[in-house]
């Protein structure tokens, strides 16, 4: 899928130096970007979930340790 992006001068500038610095294209460093943002909003899911499921399942597990 294509998809054109606007990025600001500087930022754009950065890109340019970093993606020579590490021997890539600007294109690729864009991809690592959006998968670090996919992998990180993923993972704060997996744990809210698994947050929402001990506060539900062990709630009398959990006041029975508050009251000790």
């Amino acid at each position: 899928m294509a998809i054109n992006v606007r990025i600001p001068e500087e930022l754009d500038r950065q890109l340019e130096e970093l993606a020579a610095a590490q021997h890539v294209s600007k294109h690729a460093l864009l991809l690592q970007g959006a998968t670090l943002i996919v992998d990180r909003y993923s993972r704060r899911d997996e744990i809210e979930s698994g947050l929402q499921f001990v506060l539900t399942h062990d709630a009398e597990l959990l006041q029975r340790l508050e009251d000790a």
